[in-house]
């Protein structure tokens, strides 16, 4: 093999090797079927003012259902105090913005007021990063089975 023949060769695998990185690196593309399945959340933060504010702590499950709707479940204390049902139910909605952001909102049946959420989906999509609108609680949600 000639010099030149090998150059050219080794320019076009460093070329190639160059834009299947670009590809890995390329930003991820989501949408509402991206978020499906059952997600468990840690829950932590302070509500800032009215009669519940406090340190809060707890868990949470929610299931998305890809389409825009979501149920869940929590066990949540506010200053330490243990919640009058030990499993409180929420139906909701949430969106998905291209770049893996966007917004969920919880109704809970036991009259507690709606949350809106701030929520970043990880490019693997096992992960969800939520931070609650107006309040200094944010939380964790890995994917069951994962």
């Amino acid at each position: 093999m000639s010099y030149q023949t090998l150059k050219r060769t080794k320019i076009l695998l460093l070329a190639t090797m160059l834009g299947a990185c670009a590809l890995l690196e390329a930003a991820p593309t989501c949408s509402l079927a991206s978020l499906q399945g059952n997600y468990g959340f840690t829950i932590t933060g302070q509500i800032l003012s009215g009669p519940t504010a406090g340190l809060v702590s707890g868990v949470a499950l929610t299931t998305f259902n890809g389409n825009g709707g979501l149920t869940q479940v929590d066990h949540v204390l506010h200053n330490g105090q243990v919640p009058p049902e030990a499993w409180r139910n929420a139906t909701g909605s949430y969106t998905m913005n291209s770049n893996c952001t966007g917004t969920m909102q919880l109704v809970f049946t036991d009259g507690s007021p709606t949350l809106n959420l701030y929520i970043v989906l990880d490019a693997g999509r096992w992960e969800i990063r939520t931070v609650v609108d107006g309040n200094a609680i944010t939380s964790i949600g890995v994917k069951q089975g994962q």
